[in-house]
């Protein structure tokens, strides 16, 4: 996996950090909901399910700097779609058109933006485009599948806020989902790459984003929260047993999965109910309710594109 992370995302654009974000009230309604909890889990093991059907092109958003590329590269096709003459038109995307946008918002250099549309194309989340003329030279598109995933993400978190409030979201969704997504995505990317709270999250959570599959660690840790077991002493028991077990789900080396682990350690995010990396994993109450909020923040994003559209 690549890590691209060189640059200061955490600096907003001026222009981002005029933009609303979700009040610290509805975000807590929302956490504190009795059956947010089966959400979070839903989030937790479709994201995971999602990796293990693609990991190659999913590698992709291993990191939160990736993830945000990987939205706005769609948004921005999307975006150009939505100004071409659908009959005459193919929409395409160049890798100065990236790199402008990804400066714009302060999510990489140019150098880390040319990386990661190459990226992109070798490991197929873009297509070249069908066009060979001069103009189009180098150009791509999202490919079938980046589309297929994108809209499977969408039903999930869609499914997650039904599952709040008993909402057919997802229904309505999946039945004109090709059309809505082209509509709703660039609304969404938009209100993803400017909200300061999903840019730069708490402690916990940069400790996991800055580093390849980081944001799978912790969808993995809290898929694995073992339901059976109460809270004690604010942490919470999870199925995983050893660092090599986890370092295998993700294909990821044992000597990186540990290192991380060990970082979030020191702060008290996470530990050992017995001899360390040998026994049951524990998280805090804190890196779940920071976890929590972070989808809490996502899912109020998206449900305010899907109302507007």
């Amino acid at each position: 996996m690549t890590n691209f992370f060189d640059f200061a995302i955490s600096r907003l654009p001026d222009a981002a950090t005029r933009c609303s974000r979700p009040p610290l009230g509805e975000i807590d309604a929302l956490a504190q909901k009795a059956s947010f909890a089966a959400a979070l889990r839903l989030l937790a093991g479709s994201f995971i399910s999602l990796y293990e059907g693609s990991p190659e092109m999913t590698a992709l958003f291993a990191t939160r700097q990736s993830r945000l590329l990987c939205h706005a590269l769609v948004a921005l096709y999307f975006q150009k779609r939505g100004t071409c003459d659908a009959e005459t038109e193919e929409p395409f995307l160049t890798r100065e058109d990236f790199a402008q946008l990804a400066l714009k918002h302060g999510l990489a250099s140019h150098d880390v933006a040319y990386a990661f549309f190459r990226q992109a194309l070798e490991r197929g989340l873009t297509n070249p485009s069908d066009q060979s003329d001069g103009e189009r030279a180098g150009g791509v598109v999202p490919s079938p599948l980046t589309l297929a995933m994108l809209a499977h993400w969408y039903d999930v978190h869609f499914q997650a806020l039904d599952l709040v409030d008993e909402g057919f979201r997802a229904c309505r969704f999946i039945e004109r989902s090709e059309t809505m997504l082209a509509h709703i995505h660039p609304r969404v990317a938009q209100a993803l790459l400017s909200n300061p709270e999903v840019r730069c999250p708490g402690p916990l959570s940069i400790i996991f984003n800055w580093f390849d599959a980081g944001g799978l660690l912790m969808d993995r840790l809290i898929a694995g929260i073992d339901r059976e077991n109460p809270l004690e002493q604010g942490r919470h028991l999870t199925d995983v047993k050893t660092v090599s077990q986890l370092a295998k789900s993700l294909s990821l080396s044992r000597t990186h999965v540990s290192r991380k682990l060990a970082a979030a350690e020191l702060i008290g995010g996470i530990g050992w109910s017995g001899r360390r990396g040998r026994s049951a994993l524990w998280i805090s109450q804190g890196f779940y309710e920071e976890y929590a909020r972070t989808q809490a923040r996502k899912l109020l994003i998206l449900d305010d594109a899907f109302m507007a559209i």
